[in-house]
């Protein structure tokens, strides 16, 4: 037996000094690779306040190179740190400085950053100081975490708002077989929903056309692979439609809002949806325009929304729980007789039926449990 764990042999001399009773030696380098793995960004700044350690995170989640970032002290005016309301964060208040000032760690500070490219990130992050032999601060070491995107789902969750748009296009943005002459066609959105290999399954309905000649018209379009009728109920006709890349759709989808309603008439066609009320409507029109250069914005609504379960919902389940239930929903699995099998819908996600309903009993048990639980505890 050697006398302290090798490199190559951590992990089984370390059990085999814990069986014998003897202690551990990490190996001289242990810490330098557990920081420069940690998936959390971390910096270690000294006593002269320079960065004098970054690991990959660190620098992939701020846009840097490593070497750049330990080129620079922490309390340096290029950095540009601000607060929930704009107002930037003084070095005064910065948590380094005032853990080297108080010897007390700090946790939970949220600001955002603006990034070098412009961009801008939203960080969480931990402050804490290492003592040197007497006692005095010889380092400060912050842990952070990349929040941007829970930032902006609790912008979308917190918003009183929700803005109602409508976008026109001319009638090259529909195919041949849809395009009308006196009338007008309405092609109801119910859901778009994300797959795990990139592509996407749209829910559409009409009571404005047959249900062959609704199949053919999506299927007309050229980035949908295949579409198939769900459900013909009393003139209402409902399709499932797998889209190779993005669509007009999922625009909406993809800024936290939803796409409501496409409007075929003479000579145009009209895009309606929704987005939260804190997000800019220019961002929906530039999306669109990725598909029909020649899309405007021709009317915009901003109304009170009331939040609603489905928001919290949304909120507590995993992406892959939302879509599935998105899915199973739209896709008519609940209905009697099913316009969908649980074959078919796992085929979209490209899993086993037993993954899939495993997947779904979770999500509806998330769901039943923020219905019968939740709201009632809220109520108190």
């Amino acid at each position: 037996m050697t006398d302290s764990p090798t490199e190559d042999g951590d992990l089984e001399v370390a059990d085999e000094y814990r069986t014998e009773g003897l202690e551990w030696v990490p190996p001289d380098d242990l810490a330098r690779r557990a920081f420069d793995v940690n998936p959390v960004g971390t910096i270690v700044v000294d006593s002269a306040g320079e960065m004098v350690y970054a690991n990959r995170r660190a620098a992939e989640i701020l846009g840097l190179a490593r070497e750049e970032l330990t080129s620079r002290e922490y309390d340096s005016s290029i950095w540009s740190i601000y607060y929930d309301d704009g107002n930037p964060v003084p070095v005064s208040e910065n948590p380094v400085t005032r853990v080297f000032e108080t010897g007390d760690p700090e946790f939970g500070f949220e600001h955002w950053i603006e990034l070098s490219d412009g961009s801008e990130r939203w960080l969480s992050s931990n402050t804490a100081p290492v003592y040197d032999d007497t006692g005095a601060i010889e380092y400060v070491v912050v842990a952070f975490e990349d929040v941007t995107a829970l930032k902006r789902r609790e912008k979308r969750l917190t918003s009183d708002h929700v803005r109602h748009l409508e976008f026109r296009a001319d009638e090259s943005a529909v195919p041949p077989s849809l395009r009308v002459e006196d009338s007008e066609t309405h092609l109801d959105i119910d859901s778009v929903v994300p797959l795990p290999d990139g592509t996407t399954v749209q829910y559409m309905g009409t009571a404005d056309l047959p249900a062959s000649d609704l199949v053919t018209a999506v299927e007309e379009v050229p980035h949908y692979l295949d579409a198939r009728l769900l459900s013909s109920i009393e003139g209402y006709n409902r399709v499932e439609a797998h889209a190779e890349s993005s669509t007009v759709s999922q625009v909406f989808t993809s800024l936290g809002g939803r796409a409501r309603t496409i409007v075929i008439a003479p000579h145009e066609v009209r895009f309606l949806g929704e987005l939260p009320g804190d997000v800019d409507p220019r961002q929906a029109a530039d999306g669109i325009r990725e598909f029909h250069s020649n899309v405007e914005l021709v009317s915009e609504d901003l109304v009170y929304s009331p939040h609603l379960l489905y928001d919290v919902v949304a909120d507590a389940l995993t992406e892959r729980q939302l879509a599935v239930l998105d899915t199973a929903y739209f896709g008519g699995y609940f209905d009697s007789p099913r316009a969908s099998t649980g074959d078919e819908l796992a085929d979209r996600f490209g899993v086993t039926r037993q993954t899939f309903n495993q997947h779904l009993r979770k999500a509806q048990q998330i769901v039943f449990r923020h219905l019968f639980e939740k709201s009632g505890a809220d109520a108190h």
